[in-house]
């Protein structure tokens, strides 16, 4: 009889359980996320069922209100604390509240040039010298493969290509073979190469094709006035031969003016045709070259003519499908906005390059590039009055389509790190 009650109040306790499991209230606090991040001056609503009350038993980050069916938080001050939800005084789920300042920035849309200089000599390729009794490539022979830096030579730092030829001359004449220091992605290593003289040119050579810059178009996304930081283009330069990113030494940004458009079609995305300003002027550096576009310092604050304000930013998971706007320049040194649509977006807890998912829909724009094309990339993606993107990939499919980031991992990279400035400021 005892066992048979058991069964039975075990089974009651399974049906019981798995009723809840299917009941309303308990499906949406499944939802309800158990870290909320909000910039100062920021609100969230929190659903929730009649029954369930809040609370929090201290808090300086937040402040809140409770109505039949839902918690309003209101951001007051960075910090980090905890909101309870509970049914008859027992808690049901504990949310933790984290507040960040609410760090503006100024949006770009600028077209910019991009001079990157490499971390040493960069191989491109290889080809073959002809002596009077051998056919072939000496740099091959020593290991070095396409995308390696040669970074130094017998001890000595190379930067540049006109510092190679001297060592390869004297190399040659010598009989006796360089040493040579290789960056091959995050490894390095060292290796011996004996220049051979060329039957026809007369020349001592390397039997390797290098090259030590790169230069290339793109958008401003974000600068902030304070630090002078800035980040643009979104997304890695990569070498056009090796399809390798490259390794940056330093390089340099200047303004650039648009001189012509090649339409995006499926299968060809376009580009972008531009020039560098006739002065040169550089308005700032390159420090980094990373998956989420180049980062460095300006010379001096710029200004896109557009909506020269500084904007707050918004988070990943404040990100929503919607309409937006990009900001870039098609004629000339002229930004303008152009609407655009949020197709997806993802709320991502730790960085990566694709948040979001966005397609081109103002007229104006689709007649005059056909969605987006190559240059574009690092146009700043505008909604509800924040900053929370880049464009930066193109469907080579479908030129209306293409990638955004979100802005937080763009700031990280430039060094302005919001979550750090979080802590900081809670310390002080």
């Amino acid at each position: 009889m005892k066992d048979r009650l058991r069964q039975l109040a075990g089974g009651i306790l399974l049906v019981s359980l798995l009723l809840l499991g299917f009941s309303k209230p308990f499906q949406q606090y499944i939802k309800i996320p158990a870290n909320i991040t909000l910039l100062e001056g920021q609100e969230h609503v929190i659903p929730k069922d009649k029954v369930v009350t809040a609370m929090a038993d201290s808090f300086e980050s937040f402040s809140y209100s409770e109505q039949a069916q839902s918690v309003s938080l209101t951001a007051e001050a960075p910090g980090k604390d905890e909101l309870f939800l509970q049914i008859a005084g027992l808690p049901v789920k504990k949310v933790d509240v984290n507040v960040l300042k609410n760090f503006k920035v100024f949006p770009g849309g600028q077209s910019i040039g991009v001079r990157l200089n490499t971390l040493g000599v960069l191989v491109v390729g290889h080809h073959l010298v002809t002596t009077a009794d051998h056919k072939g490539s000496p740099g091959e022979d020593a290991g070095i493969q396409v995308g390696d830096i040669i970074t130094k030579i017998n001890g000595k730092k190379i930067e540049k290509m006109e510092q190679v030829a001297p060592f390869v001359e004297e190399a040659g004449k010598s009989g006796k073979a360089l040493d040579l220091t290789v960056q091959r992605e995050k490894e390095q290593f060292q290796t011996k190469l004996l220049p051979l003289k060329d039957e026809k040119e007369k020349e001592f050579k390397l039997g390797l094709y290098i090259r030590d810059s790169a230069a290339g178009i793109g958008t401003m996304t974000f600068y902030d006035p304070k630090t002078k930081k800035y980040g643009a283009l979104g997304h890695v330069i990569s070498d056009i031969d090796t399809k390798k990113p490259i390794l940056v030494e330093n390089g340099q940004i200047v303004k650039s003016t648009v001189t012509a458009i090649e339409k995006g079609k499926n299968g060809n995305p376009g580009e972008k045709l531009a020039r560098f300003s006739g002065n040169r002027e550089v308005i700032g550096d390159i420090s980094l070259n990373s998956p989420f576009g180049i980062f460095g310092k300006l010379k001096k604050d710029i200004k896109n003519g557009s909506l020269d304000k500084q904007m707050p930013i918004g988070l990943s998971h404040q990100v929503k499908e919607g309409p937006a706007k990009i900001l870039t320049v098609v004629e000339g040194n002229q930004v303008e906005p152009y609407d655009i649509e949020i197709v997806s977006t993802i709320p991502q807890k730790f960085p990566a390059t694709k948040g979001m998912v966005i397609k081109v829909t103002d007229k104006e724009l689709l007649k005059k590039t056909g969605g987006i094309v190559q240059g574009m990339s690092g146009s700043p993606i505008i909604q509800d009055g924040k900053l929370v993107g880049a464009v930066t990939h193109v469907f080579v499919n479908d030129p209306t389509s293409g990638y955004g980031v979100h802005i937080e991992w763009m700031l990280h990279e430039a060094g302005i790190d919001i979550y750090e400035q979080r802590k900081l400021d809670k310390v002080g």
